[in-house]
């Protein structure tokens, strides 16, 4: 086991306070569920020389209904996301992808917070530091070559939280603080396609909550993945589904995809489907949709070309399970 390195903790008592700690120590990282953030840190991946732990905050924690949406608390753990009664009766697929995360210990400690902003993954990045020094590091840690694409000068690192194509699909928002106040935005406008820098936020924001809207409650929604062990593990691919039939047709789809691609995402042209009749012929238009755009390099040790097969063959079981409920 590598030994950790010295850092301070900090223990603050509201978001305004521990924003201000990180506008002191620049060099700090904000530390939730540490499920992930201390595995790193461990590796050597991450070295803060200050960790500001945010359990202590009461407002992470605050699950209320607010001007007609659900508000959830960045730092509820993913068990308390998955049973919340609220979420499982009208956000489906979010409490499904909750509960889908790592393993029951994990959800336990890790957050939804956490979940929404995980550090995107690669085999050639989350490995030890012999292995990484071994060969030569990489393009997203201290290296100058993509070992996925060496001819190239992007990250192709993936995205992996289980949580967010879920938001996705019931267009939640989020509510970050930051040195200039706070603010609310599409959880969409959160990420960016760069697996070096994928979160839009800037230093020292703060994920605070998640608003998931009234219009979108109800909906008819799923959450699957595909993972090599089915305990733990992050997905190879991962589909949220949203499908809503009106007389046997599509009255209202969404399919958002995450693990194949540096950020999670909506799958676009779907809008063509509207009205169409749900049969053979529209499921495997959308499972060709949704596998033409999953676009996944080798950061796994899974080859590229199946998790892009298994991204559509999960719409498609998704969608078909949502159309005969």
């Amino acid at each position: 086991m590598e030994l950790m390195p010295d850092f301070k903790l900090h223990h603050p008592d509201t978001v305004e306070e521990a924003v201000q700690l990180y506008a002191e120590s620049p060099e700090a990282r904000y530390l939730a569920g540490g499920t992930d953030m201390l595995v790193n840190v461990r590796r050597g991946i991450e070295q803060p020389a200050t960790l500001i732990a945010l359990g202590g905050i009461a407002e992470l924690k605050v699950r209320e209904t607010a001007s007609g949406s659900l508000r959830l608390g960045a730092g509820l753990s993913l068990r308390q996301v998955s049973s919340h009664e609220a979420v499982r009766r009208d956000y489906a697929a979010v409490a499904e992808a909750a509960g889908e995360a790592a393993g029951p210990t994990h959800r336990d400690y890790g957050t939804l917070g956490g979940n929404i902003c995980l550090d995107t993954r690669c085999i050639y990045y989350n490995q030890s530091e012999w292995w990484r020094a071994a060969n030569s590091y990489c393009l997203k840690y201290r290296g100058d070559v993509c070992h996925v694409a060496p001819g190239g000068k992007r990250c192709f690192a993936a995205f992996s939280g289980d949580v967010a194509p879920a938001l996705l699909v019931h267009e939640a928002e989020v509510e970050i603080a930051g040195p200039d106040g706070r603010r609310q935005q599409p959880l969409s406008a959160l990420y960016r396609n760069d697996g070096m820098d994928h979160l839009t936020l800037s230093a020292g924001e703060l994920l605070v909550a998640v608003h998931l809207p009234a219009a979108t409650a109800g909906l008819p929604s799923g959450y699957a993945k595909s993972r090599l062990r089915g305990s733990i593990d992050f997905p190879l691919a991962g589909a949220a589904v949203r499908l809503r039939s009106a007389d046997g047709a599509v009255d209202d789809v969404l399919v958002a995809l995450t693990g194949v691609s540096p950020q999670p995402f909506l799958v676009s042209g779907l809008d063509k489907l509207q009205g169409q009749a749900i049969d053979a012929e529209l499921l495997e238009t959308l499972r060709e949709r949704v596998q033409s755009q999953a676009k996944a390099m080798k950061t796994t040790t899974v080859p590229p070309h199946y998790r892009r097969r298994v991204a559509g063959a999960l719409a498609r079981r998704l969608a078909e399970r949502l159309q005969a409920a």
